[in-house]
């Protein structure tokens, strides 16, 4: 295959990883917050004197389900603007 083939293999199939790494990781981050502030309200509604102990642990795995989605979208930009795989090919 001609070199430009090659590149415009390789940046196409980025680009379509690009997309799977941010659709999927916003698809997983978006149902680990619903699935667990919803089992925060529903501990929260049964005993509510637990409610403050709770609550910092919810802030804390938001901030780490948030932060794998970010350090993914980090990624993503990489293979975007810095691609290691385009160095193999010139």
């Amino acid at each position: 295959m001609d070199k430009l083939q090659l590149l415009a293999m390789i940046q196409a199939y980025t680009g379509i990883g690009i997309g799977l790494i941010i659709g999927l990781g916003a698809l997983g981050a978006c149902l680990g917050i619903g699935l667990m502030c919803s089992k925060f309200l529903e501990s929260a509604a049964r005993q509510p004197e637990l409610m403050p102990q709770l609550q910092g642990k919810v802030f804390l795995l938001l901030g780490l389900i948030d932060a794998s989605f970010i350090i993914g979208v980090g990624l993503a930009m990489l293979f975007a603007f810095a691609n290691p795989l385009l160095a193999v090919i010139r």
